[in-house]
């Protein structure tokens, strides 16, 4: 019998019903499945990245913390080993008031402890100890002890002393090198600035082969000078200015008034090259000496004589006698204001010495006490009326000093 027509669409509704059932049931499944798995994977993925997150934060703030930790404890240590042997040296020198009276000023400054082949001595710079009555040495438990000046050197600014100080308050420093200084390279400075005791800063090298004028060089220059960024104050002075293995590279000895923090040092060179002289014989006599006065050329001075350089000295004056003289070197002659300067135009620019160019005073200084001794024949390179020529001159004794301005 066939079903009539009305439940035959009956069937089929039934039928479109269940089947749309089933497919809705089937897609839920699947979207639900998906989200599931997607949820699950930006979970792991989000936990991943904020492990991996914190272990390169972790091993960041590790490495930062090793390596500041090991900078700290390097520097701590040389302040450890060094400070022993930095003492506070103390003194009393002459001056006259404006009455004409005489009268002591009390004055401070900073020194280190030496072994010079058996014999301690106490190293320090000679402004500090300059006709000196009442030396005293500060070690760093406390304790003072007199002290005397073995020798000294106004034109290096050093001085030698020694104490009566027991054997276990003298504990040496090392002294090394400063010929392989680097500018950049890290130095530190212990001292007593303002009379702070056992301070310690520090610095980089920012210059080398300066040279500076003091006072007690009577305008003489001190050469192959370190200029460093290490704060010095007054009181500082002597002390000394180490490389980053606590070693000696140079003695504190000069600030320069409004320089924000501009310091210098002179060479440990310098000190190993005269303290035998000065420990045995009381001072030092192998400074080289040219006799001449200069001015560095700049671009306006060789604009104004038409030179064919634009660097070197330009002789301004020659010492009756001297050295320069003897050898036929020339000073100017003409006269001129040259920014704001007087100079004297005409004479030999002094461009080499031993074939090693020569740009300014700096050079020239440096190369004299660094490679040169009295009674040394060097060769000039001299450009006279815009031709270069060769002198040859036999190097003096530098006397004592009458004169003020920058001399060689």
């Amino acid at each position: 019998m066939e079903a009539s027509p009305k439940k035959q669409r009956n069937i089929q509704l039934i039928v479109a019903v269940v089947t749309l059932i089933l497919l809705a049931s089937l897609i839920a499944g699947i979207a639900g499945y998906y989200m599931a798995n997607q949820s699950s994977s930006n979970k792991a993925s989000t936990n991943n990245n904020q492990l991996t997150q914190s272990n390169t934060s972790s091993n960041t703030s590790t490495q930062t913390d090793t390596s500041n930790s090991a900078d700290n404890t390097s520097l701590s240590q040389i302040y450890q080993q060094v400070e022993p042997s930095v003492v506070v040296v103390q003194d009393s020198q002459p001056s006259t008031n404006l009455f004409n009276q005489q009268s002591y000023t009390q004055v401070q400054g900073s020194g280190f402890t030496y072994d010079l082949n058996g014999q301690y001595v106490i190293i320090t710079n000679f402004h500090v100890v300059d006709s000196a009555v009442n030396v005293t040495v500060t070690f760093q438990d406390g304790n003072i002890y007199i002290a005397n000046v073995l020798g000294s050197d106004a034109y290096s600014d050093l001085a030698v002393l020694s104490t009566d100080a027991p054997q276990n308050e003298l504990v040496p420093l090392t002294i090394t090198s400063s010929s392989d200084l680097l500018v950049g390279d890290q130095v530190i400075a212990i001292g007593s600035p303002y009379g702070l005791t056992g301070s310690m800063t520090t610095g980089i090298i920012s210059a080398l082969n300066r040279t500076i004028t003091e006072s007690t060089g009577n305008g003489y220059a001190i050469s192959d000078i370190i200029q460093t960024s290490t704060a010095i104050n007054p009181g500082n002075s002597g002390g000394p200015l180490l490389n980053s293995q606590g070693q000696v590279i140079g003695i504190t000895t000069a600030i320069v008034d409004n320089s924000q923090g501009l310091g210098f040092a002179i060479p440990s060179d310098t000190i190993l090259r005269e303290i035998q002289d000065l420990a045995q014989n009381g001072s030092y006599n192998q400074h080289p000496y040219l006799g001449i006065g200069g001015a560095d050329i700049t671009y306006d001075i060789a604009t104004q004589m038409k030179s064919s350089v634009t660097y070197g000295i330009l002789i301004q004056t020659v010492t009756s006698g001297g050295p320069a003289d003897k050898a036929g070197i020339k000073a100017g002659t003409t006269q001129a204001v040259i920014d704001g300067n007087t100079v004297y135009l005409g004479g030999d620019i002094i461009v080499g010495i031993n074939g090693n160019r020569i740009r300014n005073s700096d050079d020239l200084s440096t190369y004299l006490e660094e490679f040169t001794h009295p009674d040394q024949t060097v060769n000039l390179t001299v450009i006279r009326n815009n031709q270069s020529i060769t002198i040859s001159v036999v190097l003096g004794t530098r006397p004592a000093p009458t004169n003020t301005g920058t001399s060689s």
